[in-house]
């Protein structure tokens, strides 16, 4: 995360976000936008989502990967990625940690880890407005 984020406005964000968490993102293809609910987490500027590689989502990102957020008093834009299978090799750290942030559904059935089509998305946060206890923070990430 970028150093230029105030310490407290960090703090907020692992708080808030560094678990199984639900947001809103945005997609916009030929301006039209799309919003839909995700499961995501949040680590370092970064939100991270188990999706479908089939899905409506991933095909608006590969069209335009600007992509909006939104969830717990906060709102921020970033560039949004596939990462790819979430069993690839390069994941293998990552999918650890979001095994254990989404403990509560990933290993009862939700996810099919033989169907190659689970992937995982990454949010890279470019800019954001946090609201905590009446302190507003707008940040650079």
């Amino acid at each position: 995360m970028d150093k230029n984020i105030p310490f407290k406005a960090r703090e907020v964000l692992n708080e808030r976000f560094n678990k199984d968490s639900l947001i809103s993102l945005a997609t916009s293809v030929d301006n039209i936008p799309y919003v839909r609910t995700v499961n995501a987490y949040y680590e370092d500027g970064v939100f991270y989502v188990i999706t479908y590689a089939l899905s409506a989502k991933i095909y608006q990102i590969k069209q335009n990967p600007t992509v909006a957020i939104s969830g717990d008093w906060f709102t921020a834009h970033g560039e949004a990625s596939d990462l790819g299978y979430i069993l690839d090799s390069k994941n293998s750290a990552l999918i650890a940690k979001l095994k254990v942030a989404f403990s509560s559904w990933y290993e009862n059935g939700h996810i099919n880890e033989a169907d190659e089509n689970n992937h995982i998305l990454c949010i890279r946060l470019t800019d954001g407005i946090l609201f905590d206890h009446g302190t507003r923070y707008d940040l650079i990430f």
